[in-house]
């Protein structure tokens, strides 16, 4: 495992703040840190994987405003530059990804093809 400081996505206050109430509320440990990814399938090909785990070999690890994010080398391509952020609006409520290198997104937006 290796560890920088130059993070490849950035996280806006209202995410950071409702991870670490998640955090919180489901009484997860420090040595967790959130794991931001993709996998394939989804609607548009890739979908987002955003949860909490604990570090594994191939990781990158960065402190992101204050949260220990995961992050696997390979998947770094797909997620450069990306911003989570938290959504509370009448018709959305959940974290919701603003990605330079979708080049289509699904309407449910968690899904995107590169």
């Amino acid at each position: 495992m290796t560890s920088t400081t130059l993070a490849p996505i950035t996280l806006t206050q209202g995410a950071v703040s409702q991870l670490k109430r998640i955090m919180q509320d489901q009484n997860i440990s420090e040595e967790h840190g959130l794991r931001i990814g993709v996998k394939g399938g989804g609607c548009s090909g890739f979908s987002y994987i955003l949860g909490f785990d604990v570090p594994k070999e191939n990781d990158e690890i960065y402190d992101i405003e204050g949260m220990k994010v995961l992050m696997q080398k390979s998947h770094a391509i797909y997620l450069l530059g990306m911003e989570v952020d938290w959504v509370e609006g009448l018709n959305n409520r959940g974290f919701s990804f603003n990605n330079p290198n979708a080049k289509e997104t699904c309407g449910c937006g968690t899904s995107f093809s590169a």
